[in-house]
C-alpha cells in the first residue's frame, strides 16, 4: 500500500483556471476529461448571473424581463459557457464554471455590506496575513477567507491530520494523514479560488522567517496559533524586528493577545511575561524550563478551571492540550474580527483580552 506522503497529489492546493473562449483551453479541458482527471462538472453560471443582477438591482429582484435584458448585455451574443472562468480542482477531479474575478468578488462579498464598506473591502484586499499553526488556525484562516479579510494568506504548519484532531478541526476522515496546511488551503480555494494562498508545509524554521514575514510583500499581520514553544517565541522576536503586529488566540477562555509591534517597536514580547528572551536562549532551554515559561505566557492562574485540572495529566492520561470545537470556532471569529479592525487602522491596542463565556453567562443566572 502506497504511503500518503509518497504522492505529490497530497500537496496540491491551487486550482487551475481555464477560459473556454480560448480554443487551446477547450482542448486542454477535453484532454483532462478523456483521462478521467475531470469527472465532475458543475455549471451554475446563470444562477451566479442572477445573483449578480440582484446584488446590483435589489429592487428588481423578481423582475424576469429586467434580468433577461441584463443577461443579454452581459453575454453580448457570446455563448454563456465562454463567459467567466472554468476552475479545475485536481484533488476533487472537478471543474466549476464561475464569474470573472471582479464580479465573483463583488457577489461573494455583497452580504458584508455595510458592516464592511466597499472602500474597506478594497483596502483589505491589499493586505497579507500570515498564520502559523493550522489546527486552531484553520478556523481563523477560513473565517478570514470567508469575509475576504485580506488579499493573500500565508499558511505554515508541519503537522499532518490525525483522528484525534477531528474534535475541533473540520476535515473528512478520508483526509487523515494529509498535511493540515494543505487541507486548509484547499478549503479556502473551494470557497474562493481568486484568493491568493501560499503554504509552508514544513512549518517555519529559523531560515524561513525572512521569506515568510517579508518575502515579496511584508506581512501586514502575523497570527500565531501554534503549539511549538520555540516558534511561538521566535516568531514574535522576528515580527518585532520587522514591525509586524501579532495576534494570538488560545481558545481557553477565548484569550486574545494583541502585540502592536507596528506601533511600539520596543514592546516586550508577551507583554513582558517572559522578560527579554533571545533566540539563543530559547534554543538552550530544557523541557521543564520551556513548560515553566509557557505557564507564564498563558498566565496559568487565569486558565479555566477545566484547563487547570488537565495540566497535570498532560503526557500521562492526556495526549495533549484539551481543545473544543466550540471554543476553537469562537476563537476563529474573534481573531478575524480583531485582524479586520487592525488592518483597517481602527483603534486596537496591545493587550490581553478575554471573551470568557463561562464568566459572561454565569453573571446572569436564571431566576
Amino acid at each position: 500500500m502506497q504511503d500518503n506522503h509518497a504522492t505529490l497529489n497530497n500537496y496540491l492546493y491551487k486550482p487551475l483556471f481555464f477560459d473556454k473562449s480560448n480554443p487551446a483551453d477547450v482542448i486542454a479541458i477535453q484532454e483532462l476529461i478523456d483521462k478521467q482527471e475531470i469527472i465532475f462538472v458543475y455549471d451554475q453560471f446563470e444562477r451566479q448571473l442572477r445573483d449578480l443582477f440582484v446584488c446590483r438591482n435589489p429592487t428588481f429582484s423578481t423582475n424576469e424581463e429586467q434580468f433577461l435584458e441584463f443577461v443579454g448585455l452581459v453575454c453580448n451574443q457570446q455563448p454563456m459557457e465562454e463567459l467567466g472562468a472554468w476552475v479545475y480542482y485536481p484533488w476533487r477531479k472537478t471543474l466549476v464554471h464561475i464569474l470573472e474575478r471582479e464580479e465573483f468578488i463583488e457577489v461573494r462579498t455583497n452580504r458584508n455590506q455595510l458592516k464592511i464598506s466597499k472602500s474597506e473591502q478594497e483596502l483589505l484586499s491589499t493586505k497579507t496575513i500570515g498564520i502559523i499553526g493550522l489546527s486552531v488556525g484553520q478556523s481563523v484562516a477560513l473565517t478570514i477567507a470567508m469575509e475576504r479579510g485580506c488579499g493573500k494568506l500565508k499558511l505554515a504548519d508541519f503537522d499532518d491530520l490525525d483522528l484525534s484532531n477531528l474534535n475541533r478541526l473540520r476535515a473528512p476522515i478520508f483526509s487523515l494523514g494529509f498535511p493540515k496546511v494543505v487541507l486548509a488551503a484547499r478549503e479556502i480555494a473551494e470557497i474562493d479560488p481568486y484568493l491568493e494562498v501560499e503554504i509552508y508545509p514544513e512549518g517555519i524554521k529559523e531560515e524561513d522567517y525572512q521569506e515568510f514575514l517579508i518575502g515579496s510583500q511584508k506581512l501586514d499581520l502575523l497570527i500565531e496559533v501554534c503549539d511549538n514553544f520555540e516558534v511561538k517565541v521566535e516568531s514574535r522576536i522576528r515580527a518585532r524586528e520587522f514591525g509586524i503586529p501579532v495576534i494570538m488566540e488560545t481558545n481557553d477562555r477565548a484569550m486574545l493577545d494583541i502585540e502592536r509591534f507596528d506601533k511600539i517597536p520596543d514592546l516586550k514580547i508577551f507583554h513582558g511575561l517572559v522578560g527579554d528572551l533571545t533566540v539563543e536562549e530559547i534554543h538552550a532551554l530544557d523541557k521543564s524550563e520551556r513548560m515553566g515559561l509557557l505557564m507564564k505566557i498563558v498566565n496559568a492562574k487565569d486558565l479555566s478551571d477545566r484547563m487547570k485540572q488537565s495540566l497535570p495529566e498532560l503526557g500521562k492520561s492526556l495526549k495533549s492540550w484539551p481543545q473544543l470545537a466550540s471554543e476553537v470556532v469562537l476563537g476563529g471569529g474573534i481573531s478575524a474580527w480583531a485582524s479586520r479592525k487592525l488592518l483597517l487602522g481602527q483603534d486596537l491596542k496591545s493587550g490581553r483580552y478575554y471573551v470568557d463565556l463561562e464568566k459572561i453567562l454565569s453573571a446572569h443566572p436564571v431566576n
